[in-house]
């Protein structure tokens, strides 16, 4: 590794800069690629063993990087081309002296630091598997989750009336005149007769209401065999979207064609997040009272928004479930991932996003119970995984351009994007041009005049305490950004909203911090007053004093301003903070190509929030950048998952 001098001079006083770094890291650290604790735990570690060669301190380094990266390990193989920048504007990485991959992974499975395939003893604080070198906390999560995972999709659940399964099914999924046949019965199926199941699929495909009429199909089942009720636990990674699961399970439990008694026992369940589940200790923040030894006591656990689930939460979560338990995730694997370490449902999933993956004998008994074809191909050699997951493709809730638009960014193709972005119809409008230009603003009318609209409606509303038509005027509208800060980012178009709305309304904003109208968004939970970081609330008024007002199962929650410890504006909202959300209107504003967080996850999740209409500003080349860049995350779990265990690559 020949050092080079730094792409670009830094301030030698910026805080983020390694000080007396080893040149061959300070390259890298100065470059926005390595942070100066990555480069302190590698020096340090190098220092205890000594004689450590410098590419293999910059691998440890990268090793040190990569959770907080949000990847599993560090691929030394494809890591030079897969490696960003921290900074703003971010620099070429391309241009730093990366060693050469074949002897990289030979100095660094030279190492006394480094322990050697799967087989070696774990008494080393990094382990390398292939090219692939892991912290070995990583390690020995994602090899948990591959084996518990693998094992409780080989396991059926025995004893089921099939019968009265197939009779139950037809009647809780009843055919639609004039459509195909969903994937619902055959999810529901797939769910009841094994320990593991996913159902997957994009927003508005009817992964909750499948599930609901899952958990009813099983009450029934166990209310006609053994009498012995199944005890259900619904969870999720936030308390936003716990609270969403467990209203989604209750409103589709109402309307559900079943016995008074399953559908009570239905409206009784409740839903939490997957800390209050495994059970917080009070004297750790990665252990909980629930693991291998002490094991959840549910027969059922369900686990929707599985995408935000990072691989350390689902190795903690797998360990917990009983292995006579059935284990049901849902979620959408092309939204974004977890902010932490992993993309576990993108890998649990893996090639079934291209269609089942199912064995010829699965296939054939899901057929006879569902009355359904079970299109499927043969699924890799060694893997029974994907007998138990299914993912939904019919669309039952937004427009049908934007859910062209949605498969031509999940599909990664960008002419098809772009196609359907040009013509304009169905609810679509593009806004070609970078918004950070006044050029480009000046072109937002459509934005502005839509987001004054539902805003005069709501300060109407609240202003004359009309809470419930307040609240509903909240989900009109929202502006997504990509970025917190910056020309593209929240804040800027918070200030941005806020002079549309002063020039555009009488009198708003006035009356203080608690203005009639306000609209809120919770940034943390408050399990006291059931409000979840991300819940969306207004200010109304009620007899001259302002009050703060939730949804919450339908049903109003208001409280006193004073009562929230964590609360913000809310006119617009990074797209992460959107997950879960819908909108009738969304307004999308792209960041320029060179954006490290542009990518197709992230284009997705922000089309998939709207119902009715979509308004997309971003120029044709920040679209293609964004479509054409999947998020890649460093992990070996899909392999271990799809592929016999023999085949996984060892050193």
């Amino acid at each position: 590794m020949t050092p080079t001098p730094p792409i670009t001079a830094r301030d030698p006083f910026d805080p983020r800069l390694a000080r007396r770094a080893p040149p061959e890291l300070a390259m890298f650290n100065e470059a926005g690629v390595l942070a100066a604790a990555d480069v302190h735990v590698a020096t340090r570690l190098a220092a205890l063993v000594g004689g450590v060669p410098p590419a293999v301190v910059l691998a440890i380094a990268l090793a040190v990087r990569a959770p907080r990266a949000s990847h599993v390990c560090c691929d030394l193989a494809s890591i030079e081309r897969t490696a960003t920048s921290d900074l703003d504007p971010p620099e070429d990485v391309s241009l730093l002296p990366w060693p050469a991959a074949e002897s990289w992974i030979d100095a660094v499975g030279a190492s006394p630091l480094v322990a050697v395939g799967e087989d070696a003893p774990p008494d080393r604080p990094l382990r390398l598997v292939g090219s692939r070198l892991y912290l070995d906390r990583y390690w020995h999560g994602e090899r948990a989750i591959a084996a518990d995972v693998r094992e409780r999709a080989t396991a059926r659940v025995e004893g089921i009336d099939e019968r009265a399964l197939a009779l139950s099914l037809r009647r809780l999924f009843p055919e639609q005149p004039g459509h195909e046949p969903d994937l619902q019965r055959v999810a529901t199926a797939a769910a009841v007769l094994r320990r593991f199941s996913v159902i997957a699929g994009g927003p508005g495909t009817g992964k909750t209401t499948t599930v609901a009429r899952l958990l009813a199909l099983l009450d029934e089942l166990a209310s006609a065999g053994s009498g012995r009720l199944p005890l259900v636990a619904l969870a999720a990674p936030t308390g936003k979207a716990a609270a969403r699961l467990e209203e989604a399970v209750h409103a589709e439990a109402r309307r559900l064609d079943v016995e008074g008694g399953v559908r009570d026992r239905l409206l009784s369940v409740d839903a939490s997040t997957l800390h209050r589940l495994l059970g917080w200790r009070p004297d750790s923040h990665s252990r909980f009272r629930h693991n291998r030894q002490n094991k959840l006591p549910h027969d059922v656990v369900v686990v929707d928004e599985m995408s935000m689930v990072s691989l350390s939460l689902m190795a903690k979560l797998a360990e917990a479930v009983r292995a006579d338990a059935r284990l049901v995730l849902l979620g959408d694997p092309d939204q974004l991932a977890s902010v932490e370490a992993g993309a576990v449902l993108g890998d649990v999933v893996g090639p079934v996003s291209g269609g089942l993956l199912m064995s010829a004998d699965t296939r054939r008994e899901l057929a006879a119970l569902t009355g359904h074809d079970v299109p499927a191909a043969d699924p890799p050699a060694g893997s029974a995984l994907g007998d138990g997951i299914v993912v939904l493709r019919r669309v039952h809730r937004f427009g049908d351009a934007i859910a062209r638009l949605a498969t031509a960014v999940q599909s990664g193709d960008a002419d098809e994007a772009i196609a359907v972005l040009a013509a304009g119809d169905g609810g679509v409008q593009w806004i070609d041009g970078d918004v950070s230009d006044p050029a480009t603003r000046s072109a937002l009318e459509p934005v502005r005049a839509a987001v004054v609209r539902a805003s005069e409606v709501v300060t109407r509303a609240a202003r004359a305490g009309a809470d419930r038509q307040a609240l509903d005027g909240l989900h009109e509208v929202r502006v997504l950004c990509a970025h917190r800060r910056g020309a593209y980012g929240v804040a800027t178009w918070m200030a941005h909203v806020e002079r549309w709305l002063r020039s555009a309304i009488d009198g708003y904003g006035d009356g203080g911090h608690w203005y009639a109208g306000r609209p809120l968004l919770v940034t943390a939970n408050d399990y006291g007053l059931r409000l979840y970081n991300g819940d969306t609330g207004v200010i109304v008024m009620r007899d001259g004093q302002p009050r703060a007002v939730f949804e919450r199962q339908g049903e109003l929650l208001e409280v006193s301003p004073t009562r929230l410890a964590a609360v913000e504006t809310v006119h617009a909202m990074t797209i992460h903070k959107s997950q879960g959300s819908q909108f009738q209107m969304v307004a999308v504003l792209l960041p320029d190509e060179t954006s490290p967080i542009l990518t197709r996850e992230l284009l997705y999740t922000a089309i998939t929030r709207a119902r009715n209409s979509l308004v997309l500003a971003g120029s044709e080349a920040s679209v293609r950048a964004a479509v054409t860049r999947p998020i890649a995350r460093a992990s070996g779990l899909r392999d271990r998952l799809w592929t016999a265990n023999e085949s996984i690559r060892t050193r």
